[in-house]
């Protein structure tokens, strides 16, 4: 798989716009300002491929991108205070619309910050995605920002509090050093197989 072969395909703001599943959908999902954008951004190799925003709940939309005809899906972040209340009704119906949807769905990459304890949000989506059988890894992100021994820390830290955490695959990145990016690459790769 070709990964600089990128480009942006379309964004939905409704499931309703949402077209049917024609290719299989990498799902990248997690808090706002987890950096998602970073992320593929360091995957195809690009600076902007993927809008990036200090400003954490920007993304509203479902973002499509088509990478070698494989769609990288980049899901709206979650958990963002300041959002109205029409707004996370919206993001709520986005979501559940979205993973309601038969679609083709090889693997969910689920990003958490490793610097912090993953939140009730994080912990309900990895149950929702273990119960609906979704092939799920976790993706801790920012680990540039953390020294080793902290890492070890709080890889044990999430071994307590996520559930069923010593049955799913998870690494551990940096989409500022590249740290884990081959091995994310390589579960994507082996999900379309």
């Amino acid at each position: 798989m070709n990964f600089q072969k990128a480009s942006f395909s379309k964004a939905y703001g409704l499931t309703s716009q949402l077209p049917q599943s024609s290719v299989p959908e990498i799902v990248l999902c997690g808090r706002s300002n987890v950096g998602k954008s970073s992320l593929i951004n360091k995957l195809v190799g690009r600076k902007n491929l993927a809008r990036t925003s200090s400003e954490p709940g920007k993304t509203a939309t479902i973002n499509f991108y088509d990478i070698d005809g494989v769609f990288l899906v980049d899901l709206p972040g979650y958990g963002y205070a300041k959002k109205a209340q029409s707004e996370k009704e919206r993001f709520n119906a986005l979501m559940g619309g979205y993973f309601g949807m038969d679609r083709d769905i090889p693997l969910v990459l689920s990003l958490i910050d490793i610097r912090h304890e993953p939140s009730r949000l994080d912990i309900n989506l990895i149950e929702f995605l273990i119960e609906a059988e979704f092939p799920l890894c976790i993706v801790f992100t920012k680990c540039d920002k953390l020294s080793k021994a902290q890492i070890n820390k709080n890889l044990k830290m999430f071994e307590e509090t996520i559930p069923c955490f010593e049955d799913i695959h998870y690494v551990v990145c940096s989409s500022e050093t590249g740290e884990g990016i081959d091995t994310i690459k390589a579960y994507i790769e082996e999900s379309l197989n």
